[in-house]
């Protein structure tokens, strides 16, 4: 094998693994790979079930079932749970955590 054969042999195994670390090091625990899996399935399972709820509560309180007050409530309730990860981020950067 020549000379400058052996030198890129070397080299090109060397400078891939240099450009690899930044993916390595661009990744997330598990924890927290699960924990955003999660999320996304309670909210694709939450969706439907807020639509239908706010048509429910919206039809109990124009017949005078339910108090507009519950309603509203119900629904400040559903923005919460929407809204929850935009919340945790504005508390923690509030502490600067």
């Amino acid at each position: 094998m020549k000379r400058h054969n052996r030198r890129f042999a070397w080299t090109f195994p060397t400078l891939l693994m240099a450009t690899e670390s930044d993916v390595a090091i661009a990744q997330t625990s598990p924890f927290m790979t699960g924990a955003k899996e999660l999320q996304k399935n309670i909210l694709a399972w939450l969706t439907p079930a807020a639509i239908i709820l706010v048509m429910v509560l919206g039809d109990m309180a124009m017949a005078g079932l339910r108090s507009w007050r519950w309603c509203v409530g119900a629904i400040f309730g559903i923005a919460i749970a929407f809204g929850a990860p935009q919340i945790v981020a504005w508390v923690r950067g509030m502490f600067g955590v």
